[in-house]
């Protein structure tokens, strides 16, 4: 076996590790109080706030689905052996996108910490709906490889979601403040995101799966 086949089974069990463990995440909120991780950042008023509660809940919960249904859609065999799969899961995800997208965007408007990581995710949910629905129509349209290019770059923004987590500890430590670490986390957790899935797309022949 050489080494870049190697590393390529390397990469492609740790991204499928990351997405699985991170897309189950969303199941600590319902063991967690509230005045535990984020949520520990809100006010008593805006918790009790129904519409928040369902962009909230609705956000995490079809945010780790899609994360958990999304890596599969870049695995060959998947494709080649179980296209009818490849479909189904590409709707699934194409739905959960939509819904978890919108309520990121509602959601952004009451980020902890003021406009800078709000806009940060406002940004971060409107290209990943856009993302997402460019590689939809590239599909209908029997563009394949179009829909190839504009799916790394729907689940790179869906990858945020990781890479937050990976990005969040590390600058809390470094910088010593929660909401400095918060502002820049907003931004820190997709823009090098979709540079990646830039050159990824430019060189086509980095396979994951």
């Amino acid at each position: 076996m050489s080494w870049r086949s190697t590393t390529n089974k390397v990469s492609w069990v740790a991204f499928g590790t990351l997405a699985i463990a991170i897309g189950l995440y969303p199941l600590v909120y319902l063991a967690m109080d509230r005045d535990m991780g984020l949520l520990g950042s809100k006010s008593d008023e805006l918790l009790a706030q129904a519409s928040w509660q369902v962009a909230f809940y609705g956000h995490i919960a079809l945010g780790g689905l899609s994360l958990l249904v999304g890596w599969t859609q870049f695995s060959r065999r998947i494709r080649r052996k179980y296209l009818s799969w490849h479909r189904r899961l590409g709707t699934i995800y194409l739905l959960a996108v939509l819904i978890s997208g919108s309520c990121a965007i509602f959601l952004s408007f009451y980020a902890t910490g003021g406009w800078v990581p709000g806009l940060g995710f406002f940004l971060l949910g409107v290209f990943w709906i856009y993302f997402t629905l460019r590689a939809y129509r590239a599909v209908l349209q029997s563009d394949f490889r179009q829909h190839g290019h504009w799916m790394v770059y729907s689940y790179a923004a869906c990858f945020a979601a990781v890479t937050l987590r990976i990005w969040m500890p590390l600058l809390i430590f470094g910088l010593g403040d929660f909401l400095t670490a918060y502002k820049i986390v907003a931004w820190l957790c997709w823009v090098p995101n979709l540079a990646f899935a830039w050159f990824w797309v430019r060189r086509r022949g980095m396979e994951l799966g």
